[in-house]
């Protein structure tokens, strides 16, 4: 039964907006391989399996270039055809540049820039002579605006963004569609793990992370370059971002993401 379902690859989907999107799959009958850093891939892989698909889960660190070559090499090993990807994987960090460790900043340049990128050359290129493919490249509203205290994070997104929509333009003609998710704040554990839970932004109210997943899902299935995720206030701040000058933006920003001690 499972070599009749289609097989979709996703990264980062311990929990959070990975698992969600996941789950996602799982109802539409994919089988899915799935990566984190912890063991909690594995719960994970045993909750979709409850959903009624195969999962394969591979635990490895996306900041190494071995730890993404390795899961693509697990995948590879599985010798199906690869029907969509989701580059999920990312971290944050919080706090102002001149207090944050620069190993922390070049870790997360690793993981949502050079990780993505070479995940995505892996998937391009088993895609593109398959003649079919769909991939979903996760960024973040940040994408749209200057990001004072995550001064490298939002930057890496912008990076992610654009990576997508010029990766589609290229793929026009070959199958293979990419589609980019810009979620607001969401109600995962990311603003906790960068660091960021006394800050305006981090105790606010979040987005449904179910909600969120599921845009990003249907985006891809409709072929769209890129949805905003989350409610009618986050796509009301994705299009003032297009309009509101970079010093404005860059204020607001500093007021919500600073750390208050």
């Amino acid at each position: 039964m499972s070599e009749q379902r289609k097989l979709v690859l996703i990264t980062g989907a311990s929990s959070g907006l990975g698992l969600e999107i996941a789950k996602n799959f799982a109802q539409d009958n994919y089988d899915i391989a799935l990566s984190g850093s912890s063991d909690r891939i594995f719960e994970a892989a045993d909750t979709l399996r409850d959903l009624g698909v195969e999962a394969y889960p591979h635990k490895a660190d996306a900041a190494t270039y071995d730890g993404v070559e390795s899961f693509w090499n697990f995948v590879s090993e599985l010798k199906r055809p690869i029907e969509a990807a989701v580059l999920n994987v990312g971290i944050g960090l919080g706090g102002a540049f001149t207090d944050t460790d620069l190993d922390d900043e070049l870790k997360l340049i690793s993981i949502n820039i050079s990780g993505t990128v070479h995940m995505a050359k892996r998937v391009v290129q088993h895609m593109v002579p398959n003649g079919r493919g769909r991939i979903l490249i996760v960024s973040s509203i940040s994408a749209t605006q200057p990001t004072p205290y995550e001064t490298v994070y939002g930057p890496s997104k912008a990076f992610g963004y654009m990576f997508a929509e010029s990766l589609r333009e290229e793929l026009r003609e070959t199958g293979v569609t990419v589609t980019a998710l810009l979620p607001g704040p969401t109600d995962t554990n990311f603003f906790s793990n960068a660091g960021m839970d006394s800050s305006e932004i981090g105790s606010s109210e979040k987005n449904d992370k179910v909600v969120v997943a599921k845009q990003g899902y249907e985006a891809l299935m409709k072929d769209e370059d890129h949805v905003v995720g989350g409610n009618e206030e986050t796509k009301q701040q994705a299009e003032d971002n297009r309009t509101t000058p970079e010093p404005v933006k860059a204020a607001n920003h500093a007021k919500k993401a600073r750390l208050q001690n």
